[in-house]
């Protein structure tokens, strides 16, 4: 074992040590956040690194495993840098001419500009030039949901194979941003750095969107991440699965993010 993959062990033991309660069959308090789900019936999950204590909205979702959809993008970008399919954030995979109906994944891409506009298709080429062996390695390593890409190497995330629980984001979430993850700082850091979605004085957010339909009526959407502040930070999983994906698929793509932001405001996470 060489010293950088010593050093993310030992981090990766502590970070486990302080965060005992991202069990999924612990919960240290539980909050009717319904209010800010509405008709839906999300999950929401936020672990506060100073405290060690884990807020959840309906525990039982939060224990349950979905398609990750584009949250995925944060390992998949982990990976590519990793691997070396990527050099850096400024990495160009040139647009294939294919027009898709979301207007901005029709150019050239950078790695930055990608995981901003949610890129599918910048993200499939990715996946496919890391390999399924190699993809495969990586998502053991990261111990990454269900680890399952039987789905298709360019489209295992995307409502296949692969699965994660709102808790399994955020303990997933809390290794990267303590650096426990077995890669190298500078993929780290760079990862870190695309995820900047708002920053001040006060507070960083990192966070990253998602959204799948699985089929004619199941859909999923996604929004997690974390926020620093101060000498600490929380990390949070909101998640709003639907069965009814043509009335509600819309109204959840808009929403996933609205909805996390207003709880994280309502926490006194984010003002």
């Amino acid at each position: 074992m060489n010293l950088r993959c010593s050093t993310a062990v030992l981090r990766a033991a502590v970070v486990l040590a302080l965060a005992p309660h991202l069990s999924p069959a612990q919960s240290d308090s539980v909050a009717d956040l319904s209010r800010f789900f509405g008709r839906f019936q999300g999950a929401f999950v936020a672990y506060d690194t100073r405290t060690h204590v884990t807020l959840r909205h309906n525990p039982g979702l939060c224990a349950r495993q979905f398609s990750p959809a584009s949250t995925f993008k944060i390992p998949n970008s982990l990976i590519g840098l990793e691997s070396g399919v990527i050099r850096d954030q400024h990495f160009v995979i040139p647009w294939d001419s294919v027009r898709r109906p979301v207007e901005a994944w029709n150019r050239d891409h950078d790695l930055a500009s990608a995981i901003a506009f949610s890129v599918v298709p910048y993200y499939q080429e990715l996946a496919r030039r890391v390999g399924p062996e190699r993809m495969q390695h990586y998502l053991d390593t990261l111990g990454y949901g269900n680890r399952d890409i039987s789905g298709g190497i360019d489209r295992f995330w995307l409502g296949r194979s692969l699965l994660i629980s709102p808790d399994e984001q955020v303990a997933f979430l809390l290794r990267l941003r303590a650096d426990a993850v077995p890669f190298s700082r500078r993929s780290i850091d760079i990862v870190k750095e695309i995820l900047i979605g708002e920053s001040n004085d006060r507070w960083t957010l990192r966070a990253k969107t998602g959204m799948a339909t699985l089929d004619s009526n199941r859909a999923v959407g996604w929004y997690v991440g974390w926020v620093e502040r101060g000498d600490g930070a929380v990390i949070f999983a909101a998640c709003i699965p639907t069965k009814r994906a043509k009335e509600d698929g819309e109204a959840i793509f808009n929403q996933r993010k609205p909805i996390a932001i207003a709880i994280l405001k309502a926490l006194g996470v984010i003002d």
